[in-house]
């Protein structure tokens, strides 16, 4: 049995404040996984299309059970996901209960081509929490996690949740706050979108400019083969081509290399950035999107963001920066000063913030 551990005098009134938070943040972890049950099945959908229903009548609008969905309903209520209406009172009051969705719920659990749609993170979010226990072995061995071996849903769920940040400001501020860059695509340039995943930003690039050309590359089989699906159904199959190779295989010469949240999870980054330098034409840039982080422990635990960041990085992106050798290890919080000395360590002449927000940094590099 493991002894207690004796403490100095305890201030109740931070006790009460430190138990409180976490009674939210247990809150926030049983309403992820449902939240992404009622993703998977459709629920939100269902719920966002019609008036108030019951749980009765919206098992009859999606053949699940109604004694599961009276559950989920009020789970989803308590965490605000999910608008109660009425209900009357009595001991059939929760049997009666109405539920609807409010415009703001629907845009942000229905509609993935919203700034803020989440339901990516319901399924990113549940998926990284399933390494727990082989993260645990790590902490004691050192060794690393590769993507590859996450949880299926960690694939697609990144795509979802990154995507619609991507819809909102790739083309419209990303890409003009660099030099010269928009005006080569617009004309017709060559471009490598490096770990790729999905697609999503091959393809939100190539719908945006259709004279350039576009390749893909991510080490992740199974979402190249995705990528080339999502690329042919957006019909833009014709001008984009993916490829199965590491970060550090790029072929041929590019105006323009993209590395859109995933440098952070390469265990040698420096090799990846020096490959792109390699590749580049003359005058070509290099774009790096990269989750917002900041250069001290104060700035990050005083932002929400920092919050959510710093604990996916444990789930996934310092494991995965683990996962090979050299192991730079970054994690999503390398911080600004860190990702420009890689840039320089590169070989790169210079490197700076192009443009950020809440949730993203983005880098242009200069050889």
């Amino acid at each position: 049995m493991t002894k207690p551990i004796k403490t100095t005098a305890v201030d109740q009134a931070r006790m009460d404040g430190l138990l409180g938070q976490v009674t939210r943040d247990a809150a926030g972890a049983v309403t992820l996984p449902l939240a992404l049950v009622g993703d998977r099945l459709g629920l939100f959908s269902a719920l966002a299309s019609g008036e108030p229903v019951t749980a009765g009548e919206l098992a009859e609008r999606t053949g699940m059970v109604e004694r599961y969905l009276r559950e989920w309903l009020l789970a989803m209520a308590a965490a605000g996901y999910v608008t109660y209406t009425d209900g009357g009172s009595g001991p059939e009051a929760k049997r009666t209960a109405r539920y609807r969705l409010s415009p703001e719920q629907a845009d942000a659990f229905t509609n993935p081509d919203s700034p803020g749609y989440v339901a990516g993170m319901f399924q990113s979010m549940t998926a990284g929490a399933r390494v727990v226990d082989r993260l645990t072995e790590v902490f004691r061995t050192g060794e690393g996690i590769s993507w590859h071996q996450q949880h299926d849903d960690m694939f697609e769920g990144t795509e979802r949740f990154f995507r619609p940040g991507y819809v909102a400001n790739l083309a419209s501020l990303w890409i003009p706050s660099l030099s010269g860059v928009e005006e080569r695509l617009v004309r017709g340039a060559r471009v490598a979108d490096v770990g790729c995943g999905f697609g999503a930003s091959t393809i939100i690039m190539a719908e945006a400019y259709p004279n350039s050309t576009f390749v893909g590359v991510d080490f992740h089989a199974p979402s190249i083969a995705k990528a080339g699906e999502r690329a042919a159904a957006a019909g833009v199959a014709d001008r984009i081509t993916f490829r199965n190779v590491g970060s550090a295989d790029l072929e041929g010469s590019y105006d323009f290399i993209a590395f859109f949240d995933c440098l952070h999870d390469m265990p040698d980054p420096v090799s990846a950035l020096r490959a792109a330098l390699a590749a580049l034409a003359p005058e070509g840039r290099v774009m790096l999107v990269e989750p917002m982080s900041w250069d001290t422990v104060e700035e990050t635990i005083s932002s929400p963001t920092g919050r959510v960041m710093a604990g996916a990085s444990l789930l996934v992106c310092l494991p995965s920066g683990l996962a090979g050798s050299p192991a730079y290890g970054l994690g999503n919080q390398a911080g600004p000063t860190r990702i420009l000395r890689l840039a320089k360590e590169a070989g790169f002449s210079d490197a700076r913030i192009a443009a950020s927000n809440e949730h993203n940094a983005v880098y242009e590099l200069t050889p």
